[in-house]
């Protein structure tokens, strides 16, 4: 009986905390009208390309399209279960880079169809991951337990190699997607030089140059395309480059914000996060809501109520007395006496 007891209670208890979530969630969706509204017209954007994708049989794009609907209300849930605040300009950035990436790059196809759109992207994500790196320091430094003293400089620097690493890892995933799921995330070059070793017939390390490249044939037949097919590598490195530009200009940005302590307005002023306040904690506003308030405990020192304020009467009838008692006193000790009307 006591597990099936304490069963119904943790059963309960997720319950109350899944509903005081989804309040605190609906009130953070809610809270800056700017950023709501963003959200707001993309989702319905992204559920238009999801009905139409299903509507095509292109399950692959539909699933591209749900991820991408659960992705637009990652800021919130992370400002809701994180307890920060998100500055609109960094929400709004975050939202648009995730319809940017996956219903204009991959369902949409502009990776292919608008030339440098991954690029973009890259430099983007530079930017944003050193504000992220950035912004772990500032919010950590906030917290007693956990402090790191850190000069302008350092915490640059910090923030520039966070989103360096960031677009390292990233690369590394896009690599082993294209090798063992057989995708082409790390997109194609057609170039028209190569140098390489390999073709040194004499195998003694010297690079072979080929110019002018106009085509190349595979097993015989021609690929149809203007020069040789470079297999990721540029892309790569490409990318790397804007990621680096990217970090770079946060970096900067978040120098001076550093050095100022906050009071002189940067651009990377928009893009720091805060922790937040009590008036803005909804998930802690919903839980208060739902725990019934505490009675208070009754004041020992509080006198006995009177005969009178019971609704007794004072005139005195035919035969009566007063009489003078002295009850026990509260553990207060405050003088307290009480006249009682007595009959004999």
């Amino acid at each position: 009986m006591a597990k099936k007891k304490n069963l119904l209670q943790s059963m309960e208890e997720d319950r109350r905390n899944r509903r005081t979530f989804r309040q605190a969630m609906a009130k953070e969706l809610r809270e800056h009208k700017s950023s709501f509204l963003v959200f707001s017209v993309l989702r319905i954007l992204v559920i238009v390309s999801l009905v139409r994708q299903i509507m095509r049989g292109s399950y692959e794009s539909a699933f591209f399209c749900l991820l991408a609907l659960c992705l637009l209300y990652l800021p919130s849930w992370l400002q809701v279960k994180l307890r920060i605040e998100l500055p609109p300009p960094l929400e709004i950035t975050i939202l648009c880079f995730i319809y940017a990436a996956e219903i204009l790059g991959e369902v949409n196809a502009f990776y292919v169809v608008v030339p440098n759109w991954d690029t973009m992207l890259h430099t983007l994500n530079g930017f944003l991951a050193a504000a992220v790196g950035f912004s772990m320091v500032i919010l950590l430094n906030d917290n007693e337990k956990l402090t790191f003293e850190l000069s302008p400089f350092f915490l640059a620097l910090l923030a520039f190699c966070f989103s360096m690493t960031i677009g390292v890892l990233w690369e590394f995933f896009e690599f082993f997607m294209d090798t063992f799921l057989h995708t082409d995330m790390q997109k194609d070059t057609i170039i028209h030089t190569i140098h390489s070793v390999t073709l040194d017939p004499t195998r003694s390390n010297q690079v072979v140059t080929i110019h002018n490249i106009q085509d190349v044939a595979v097993n015989g037949s021609s690929l149809g395309l203007p020069g040789y097919l470079d297999i990721g590598l540029i892309d790569t490195m490409k990318d790397l480059m804007v990621n680096f530009l990217g970090a770079l200009v946060f970096s900067v940005t978040g120098f001076f914000y550093a050095r100022s302590k906050g009071k002189k307005k940067t651009p990377a002023q928009n893009f720091v996060p805060s922790k937040k306040t009590a008036d803005r904690d909804y998930l802690q506003q919903a839980r208060q809501a739902l725990t019934p308030p505490e009675e208070p405990p009754e004041d020992p020192c509080r006198p006995a109520q009177p005969p009178a304020a019971r609704g007794a009467s004072l005139s005195e009838p035919a035969g009566g007395k007063f009489s003078l008692e002295r009850p026990p006193l509260p553990s207060c000790n405050l003088p307290a006496v009480v006249i009682y009307y007595t009959l004999n």
